[in-house]
């Protein structure tokens, strides 16, 4: 049975209520033009689905997961009703305005070792923000640890987020991009998108393609140092795209503590490295991250 994004008469497609010639500006995804091009033998993603409105495709893909998806696995929303992003926030857009989905990954069976999936997040970031900046001509930014910038009338914004859920032996990755908001659709006044940035193009399928393609190859190189950061080159990409370091910032915990300091680095676990005033280099595993001041 094809998948509803294929199905003749539904929505999203030519002749069905919201069809492709409905707004010009946002044609639905073809799953199987995507198949084609992603889903291959010995390659990473052995299944894609698009569906057009569910209320996550982490917790879809989660609950697939379970039941022994395999790895590689792709789920594609045209529309989410219950998005999360870090810290249970929602994350919502209009139909067809950005590209959200999730992957279904298993490291640990090419012998990555546990302490290491947390740069999975990280390594999803550096893919995002290198196939977008080539493929939409916008230049992006990482803010530690899971958010992407873009730069809207000279003021950064975030644009994209990821979050990541680990079950069993499976880590399922969610992406949240906004590719075609306007200013009047955004979420929050802070909020950005890649055509608010200037993008030279806001068709998502060549975008989808892109960012797939470059979680393929920045995963395979991982895996293949067995999810070592250093010698894959994880870790210093990360470092040169991260907007965060060499800034002030504030630290705000998880259990309402707070830390102050610059931000010097990501150490080898992924962590950001704050500079106290106290003189201290101390860790950061987890939290939320305020900008003090401009990158200078």
């Amino acid at each position: 049975m094809k998948p509803p994004s294929d199905t003749p008469g539904s929505p999203g497609t030519p002749g069905g209520p919201g069809g492709r010639w409905s707004d010009l500006e946002r044609p639905p995804l073809v799953a199987t033009a995507l198949r084609r091009a992603l889903v291959r033998p010995g390659r990473l993603w052995t299944e894609l689905d698009v569906v057009q409105a569910t209320g996550s495709t982490n917790t879809d893909l989660v609950t697939r997961a379970v039941a022994g998806a395999p790895e590689g696995a792709v789920l594609i929303a045209e529309e989410q009703t219950a998005g999360r992003g870090r810290l249970d926030r929602t994350w919502t857009a209009p139909p067809r305005s950005g590209l959200f989905f999730s992957v279904l990954l298993r490291p640990g069976a090419a012998g990555v070792p546990t302490e290491r999936w947390g740069w999975l997040p990280l390594l999803a970031g550096v893919a995002a923000a290198g196939a977008l900046s080539r493929t939409a001509g916008v230049d992006t930014a990482l803010k530690w640890p899971n958010d992407l910038l873009v730069t809207v009338g000279g003021e950064e914004r975030k644009f994209g987020g990821i979050l990541a859920e680990r079950t069993g032996d499976a880590v399922v990755i969610g992406v949240g991009l906004n590719i075609s908001l306007h200013a009047d659709e955004l979420p929050v006044p802070t909020a950005g998108s890649l055509a608010l940035a200037g993008a030279v193009s806001t068709d998502r399928d060549p975008l989808l393609r892109a960012v797939l393609r470059s979680i393929e190859e920045w995963y395979g190189e991982w895996r293949r140092f067995e999810g070592d950061p250093g010698p894959c080159g994880l870790q210093e990409t990360y470092a040169a795209g991260c907007a965060t370091l060499g800034r002030r910032v504030r630290a705000e915990l998880p259990g309402g503590g707070e830390r102050v300091g610059e931000a010097v680095a990501i150490d080898g676990d992924g962590r950001l490295v704050l500079a106290t005033e106290g003189g201290v280099q101390e860790p950061v595993s987890a939290g939320d991250i305020v900008h003090l001041r401009p990158a200078s």
